[in-house]
């Protein structure tokens, strides 16, 4: 064990809060991820539904001790309390939803071609198909929700779900909030019978952790969210080792919205409240930030830009996640500044009320003409933060060119009348080869769990654009196919058996039935 310890800051004031943290080595890697090998084996032999009351045993765990959770995560996020409370909500709500998944137990996708001995040339054996477990997964915490996307977010919700024992690396921003959480796992682990090992939690400043985590040959999946750098590192990592393992990156988004020209000659002004509101919510500080606007000279783009700077304008100052990430915030603001062709449209005239705060960020919109942006690949690069860039095409051919150099997106969002739609339709089947999830007349902030939620896009967005990281669909980054031929009925998984003592539905010979 190193003995050493670290603690965590309050980013507003920068002064070091309460409490120490264990600083992880090789060893507490090798411990948990041994553990959590261990706990694998076990967990797969466990009812579904004593799985279902271990997730919901972790909501009722975080509800219970919400107060003081909520407090710490104000503490040392930077975060108001009404958003706080909302992300505790989200958090436990999804914990949930993966439980009544379980519950109901038909996600495992049970397929059965009974054996067909009399067909001719050849018999058919019995052949029967589930979805299994990979093995641990490492998780690591996100900046931007110390709650929803951190120690018992989506991430190790779903892979929980999916049969996966879990090993955090917690954010550095946010090592008090995390040790809260995990503390509640553990807590519903031991209530309800969990196998030793089915959740660690590792504290690390650095990327040494990170490193092995991902390197660990007891590791079987990684999801990660974050910035695109620190995707592809893990991503490099995995595919590196004698037995590559897949990595759930989500890496950012700039979020395009178009705005079409007969909805904004018909509403300029509410458009750019709209807009407004969703650059600067949260200090910007979503993987769904729209973080680019397209429009077309002319159709009121004269008046959009008006209201869009006086609304920007009055946006106070908020306190960012991290000194970091403030840092970031203003390096990547004022570069791109100096990028051809670009110029300050907009910037929030209110600072911080106390002078004193640290991590402060003042909303920008940055505009640049359409040809400077189809030749500056720059300019797709995300600025984490209250920061968008207004790009102004001549035409309709211009605004099709400067969308066709984009790259992959999170969210494309849509602002357009019906008679937008049927005159563009071809643009609009293009944007959706570049996005997960294509918005109409609404705001790419906000990511509602459920089923049909698709958080994921091509690359770069994500690395593999065919899972989600939020929803119920999350579970299977975390599984893989197993069928059996041939085998007698006591010694198959229930979940397969002809009895159908699970009682899910099930796929046979093609036809889905209970």
């Amino acid at each position: 064990m190193s003995g050493a310890t670290l603690y965590a800051i309050n980013p507003a004031s920068g002064e070091r809060l309460a409490g120490t943290f264990p600083k992880a080595d090789v060893q507490m890697v090798e411990e948990a991820l041994t553990a959590a090998e261990q706990a694998f084996h076990s967990y797969q032999t466990i009812h579904k539904n004593k799985k279902a009351l271990f997730l919901h045993a972790i909501a009722d765990a975080l509800s219970a001790n919400g107060e003081e959770i909520v407090n710490r995560a104000m503490q040392e996020s930077g975060l108001p309390l009404p958003r706080l409370q909302g992300e505790l909500g989200r958090t436990t709500g999804q914990l949930r939803l993966f439980a009544d998944l379980l519950a109901e137990g038909s996600w495992i996708d049970a397929v059965i071609d009974p054996a067909i001995p009399e067909r001719s040339p050849m018999p058919r054996p019995d052949i029967r198909k589930m979805l299994v477990p990979l093995g641990p997964a490492v998780v690591f915490g996100a900046s931007n929700f110390p709650l929803a996307f951190s120690v018992a977010g989506g991430d190790t919700a779903s892979a929980l779900a999916a049969g996966c024992p879990v090993v955090v690396k917690a954010h550095p921003a946010h090592f008090g909030t995390s040790a809260l959480v995990a503390d509640a796992i553990l807590a519903a682990a031991e209530k309800t019978g969990m196998p030793t090992g089915i959740f660690a939690l590792l504290f690390d400043d650095g990327y040494e952790i990170g490193k092995a985590l991902v390197q660990h040959p007891l590791t079987k999946a990684v999801a990660f969210t974050g910035s695109f750098n620190g995707g592809m590192a893990l991503v490099k990592l995995a595919e590196a080792r004698k037995e590559p393992i897949p990595v759930f990156a989500e890496m950012g988004s700039i979020n395009p919205v178009i705005l079409f020209p007969e909805m904004l000659d018909s509403k300029p002004e509410e458009l750019a409240r709209q807009l407004a509101a969703s650059i600067t919510l949260g200090a910007g500080q979503f993987c769904t930030n729209p973080g680019i606007m397209f429009a077309i000279a002319g159709y009121n783009l004269g008046r959009f830009k008006s209201a869009l700077t006086d609304a920007i304008s009055k946006t106070p100052a908020a306190t960012m996640l991290s000194p970091g990430i403030a840092e970031n915030y203003l390096n990547r603001a004022n570069a791109l500044l100096k990028e051809k062709g670009v110029f300050l449209l907009a910037v929030a005239e209110i600072a911080a009320q106390n002078q004193h705060l640290k991590s402060q960020s003042l909303p920008r919109i940055i505009a640049v003409n359409g040809s400077d942006f189809i030749d500056n690949e720059a300019l797709q690069e995300e600025v984490f933060g209250p920061h968008s860039i207004l790009v102004s095409c001549e035409n309709i051919q211009e605004l099709e060119r400067a969308l066709a150099a984009l790259s992959g997106q999170l969210t494309m969002t849509l602002m357009a009348t019906n008679q937008d739609l049927q005159t563009h339709q071809n643009l609009v089947s293009q944007l959706k080869s570049k996005t997960g999830r294509i918005i109409l007349n609404g705001v790419p902030t906000g990511v509602e769990v459920c089923a049909a939620m698709q958080h994921g896009g091509p690359f770069p967005a994500t690395n593999d654009s065919r899972f989600t990281s939020v929803g119920t669909d999350a579970i299977y980054r975390f599984v893989r196919p197993l069928a059996y031929q041939d085998w007698p009925q006591e010694l198959l998984p229930d979940a397969l058996k002809d009895g159908n003592p699970l009682n899910i539905y099930r796929k046979i010979n093609q036809q889905l039935t209970k």
